[in-house]
């Protein structure tokens, strides 16, 4: 079980709090709002209204003996620069920061955050390739080179093989996963068969899952 400190209970922290909290890990959050706080009360192990640019505060509630702090304030970029740069200058060891834009991004990273999310750009980016076929199910970006993709079986790999749809080679891209209904085949064979209503779920560099995209698009 590991400690979870989250910084910051609008709509992003509440939800990381609660399901932190429902898979078993000790979970306490902070925000500067006392509605909040009361709201997210019984989804967590400790909620408490503070102050989260005062240092003395958050020594007090012992925010050096968190194995992770989330701070996920965003449109308050003074708090949530303070209170990155806080947890950090503790002795934090993992810090993860929500953004609103680049340079809070850039700001963050800066000061010491170990991670930067930008949930509203991230989700129109995944919502974006969603749309770009009924096959794409989801698109996670791992990095500016790499990312992964979730994609249902197109038509023409129905009935073949791995080995007979060579999409290493075809596509530059690798199966780690097949999901059929319940069921997942994890590091999957050459030999294993697809069956049409499959689930892919593959990686590759980012021009690669493009051009996957563009042939289910079609």
């Amino acid at each position: 079980m590991k400690q979870f400190a989250v910084i910051g209970c609008g709509r992003f922290g509440s939800t990381i709090a609660k399901t932190l909290c429902s898979l078993g890990h000790e979970v306490l959050a902070i925000d500067a709002d006392e509605e909040k706080v009361q709201d997210i009360s019984e989804y967590v192990t400790h909620a408490v209204q503070a102050d989260v640019t005062d240092e003395n505060v958050l020594v007090e509630l012992g925010i050096r003996n968190f194995d992770v702090v989330i701070v996920s304030i965003s449109s308050n970029y003074e708090a949530s620069i303070m209170a990155t740069l806080i947890a950090k200058e503790l002795g934090v060891k993992k810090v993860i920061a929500k953004a609103h834009d680049t340079i809070h991004g850039k700001v963050l990273s800066k000061i010491g955050a170990d991670r930067i999310i930008y949930p509203e750009r991230d989700m129109g980016v995944r919502v974006a390739h969603n749309l770009v076929s009924s096959n794409i199910l989801d698109f996670i970006e791992l990095s500016s080179d790499y990312s992964i993709l979730e994609i249902t079986a197109l038509d023409q790999w129905a009935d073949k093989t791995l080995k007979e749809l060579a999409l290493p080679t075809k596509y530059g891209i690798n199966v780690m996963a097949i999901k059929r209904g319940k069921r997942i085949n994890v590091s999957p064979y050459a030999d294993d068969v697809i069956d049409k209503g499959d689930i892919l779920v593959v990686i590759g560099s980012t021009k690669d899952i493009e051009k996957i995209e563009k042939s289910a698009g079609e």
